[in-house]
Formats: C-alpha cells, structure tokens, sequence
C-alpha cells in the first residue's frame, strides 16, 4: 500500500461531503413527485411501518424504523434475512413496508416484498433502479440513484447510503406534520436523557 499525505486525505474527505451533499440535493428533487404517494400511503396505514434491508441498507434503515417511532409513527425494523426464517409474522395486512435495496434485486428483500404482499401490506421500495425488480412490486417507489458513491473508489455505500439516510429523515418530517406531532408529545416519547431533561424542564412525568 502506498501512502498518502494528509493533505491529500484531507482533499479525499471533503470531496466525499461536498458527493453526498450533490447526491442529497438530487435525490431531493427527483423523490419529490413520489414522495407526497409515499407519505399519503404512510399516513393512511391503520398498522405499522414496517422497514428492512441487508447490509448498509440494513442499519439506514433500522436508524429510519427508530426515527419514526420516536416521532410519532408507530415503526420498526425487521432484518430481510431474518424476515424470511419466521419474523416476517409481525408483518400484519394493515402494515406498510419500507423495503431498502440500492440495486433493487436483493434477493432476500425482494422474496420479502413479495411475502408481505401475500399478507395483504403494501410496499414502498427504495431503489436506485427504477425499473428493477423490487420497484416493480412497489406501491410507490422512491429513487435512491447516485451517479456516484463519494469514496475515492466510488464502490462504499456513502452518497447512497446519505441519500437514502435523508429520505427517510423526510419522510418522518413530513407525516410529523400531516400527524400534527406536536413538541409535548415529542417529550413524552423522550423522557430519559439530557434531551428529555430539557423538554421536560427538569421535571419527571407520571
């Protein structure tokens, strides 16, 4: 391996955040004729939101099921594989799924898509290929494409990982404020910590 100076890795982390920054933007202009579909389905849904992937998808999306509980939607994670060896039973036909899978074929998150509609649950995908095979058996799907991952080796889920990181973050802003979530619920949900500590004042609740 050969080194580099600090200088040159120091060029090597901004260009990742100035490629997630651009991939943000993108993607924020290119969901935005879904994403009233998706958050329209997510707030009708009598159920849960039920979300999963594999691998870094995986953990975006267990950090998106944990963000939407925490305000207000009722949401959580399901492992795909896991899913397919017997938890895929928490899945109810009142559910809707967020299923994550960059190039859309995963085949662990695609035969779950496909059990979850057999439950009778709709499924939003997020994909970077619309025309793949998890989009196709979507409600609505929500792009995740990059042109380009921000690693100097452009293979890292990075820009990818950011975007879909953002997506989920507004889709939680967006059904706070169709729910009407409001900041004293917010401290309800948030009673531990310095962040509780501070919506509540100081004081302890029931």
């Amino acid at each position: 391996m050969s080194g580099a100076t600090l200088d040159e890795a120091l060029a090597a982390a901004d260009r990742a955040m100035a490629a997630e920054s651009e991939a943000i933007a993108m993607t924020r202009l290119v969901v935005r004729p879904a994403l009233a579909d998706a958050l329209r389905l997510l707030s009708q849904t009598r159920g849960r939101v039920v979300v999963s992937g594999l691998g870094k998808s995986g953990h975006i999306g267990s950090k998106m099921a944990a963000t939407l509980a925490s305000t207000g939607t009722p949401a959580f994670f399901v492992h795909s594989t896991e899913a397919l060896h017997g938890d895929s039973g928490m899945v109810t036909r009142d559910d809707v799924a967020i299923l994550i899978s960059y190039s859309g074929e995963t085949a662990e998150v695609c035969q779950f898509a496909r059990m979850v509609l057999a439950r009778g649950a709709a499924v939003v995908a997020m994909t970077g290929r619309p025309s793949s095979s998890l989009a196709a058996l979507a409600r609505v799907h929500l792009s995740i494409h990059v042109e380009r991952e921000a690693d100097p080796l452009g293979l890292a889920p990075t820009a990818s990982t950011a975007s879909t990181l953002a997506l989920g973050d507004a889709l939680a802003a967006g059904l706070m404020t169709l729910n009407g979530f409001t900041a004293e619920e917010f401290a309800v949900f948030h009673p531990g910590g310095s962040l509780g500590r501070q919506l509540l004042g100081d004081r302890s609740i029931a």
